[in-house]
């Protein structure tokens, strides 16, 4: 079990080194594809792509309030956008309710495939 626990352990740094390195490289490939203006980028053999998205980051407050029923909040139990999706497009609440209880972010997404 000792060599188990050491191994889980070495693992674990070493995905966390290469997470680190990974979010650095991301951002140097953001920077520079913005730079040049472009969201579409071959390089050598590979096809670099930005895309734009839009996030809802909800303030749990906010989306209690909102609610007004404790059985639809019992049915998202915290602001999890996957689950308010889901709620929403199951008809249980509308968009009109969830109006204002939350923030919207605009993120970038890096891929990167091999042409």
């Amino acid at each position: 079990m000792d060599k188990t626990v050491r191994r889980y352990y070495q693992l674990k740094k070493k995905q966390k080194e290469i997470e680190q390195e990974l979010a650095e490289l991301r951002g140097q490939i953001i920077a520079y594809c913005e730079e040049q203006g472009q969201t579409e980028l071959n390089v050598g053999s590979y096809r670099v792509r930005l895309v734009a998205q839009d996030r809802r980051e909800y303030d749990d407050r906010k989306l209690y309030d909102a609610l007004n029923d404790t059985e639809a909040w019992r049915l998202v139990s915290r602001a999890d956008p996957a689950k308010l999706a889901g709620v929403v497009k199951m008809n249980v609440i509308t968009e009109e309710t969830l109006s204002g209880t939350y923030t919207t972010k605009k993120i970038t997404l890096l891929q990167v495939d091999r042409s």
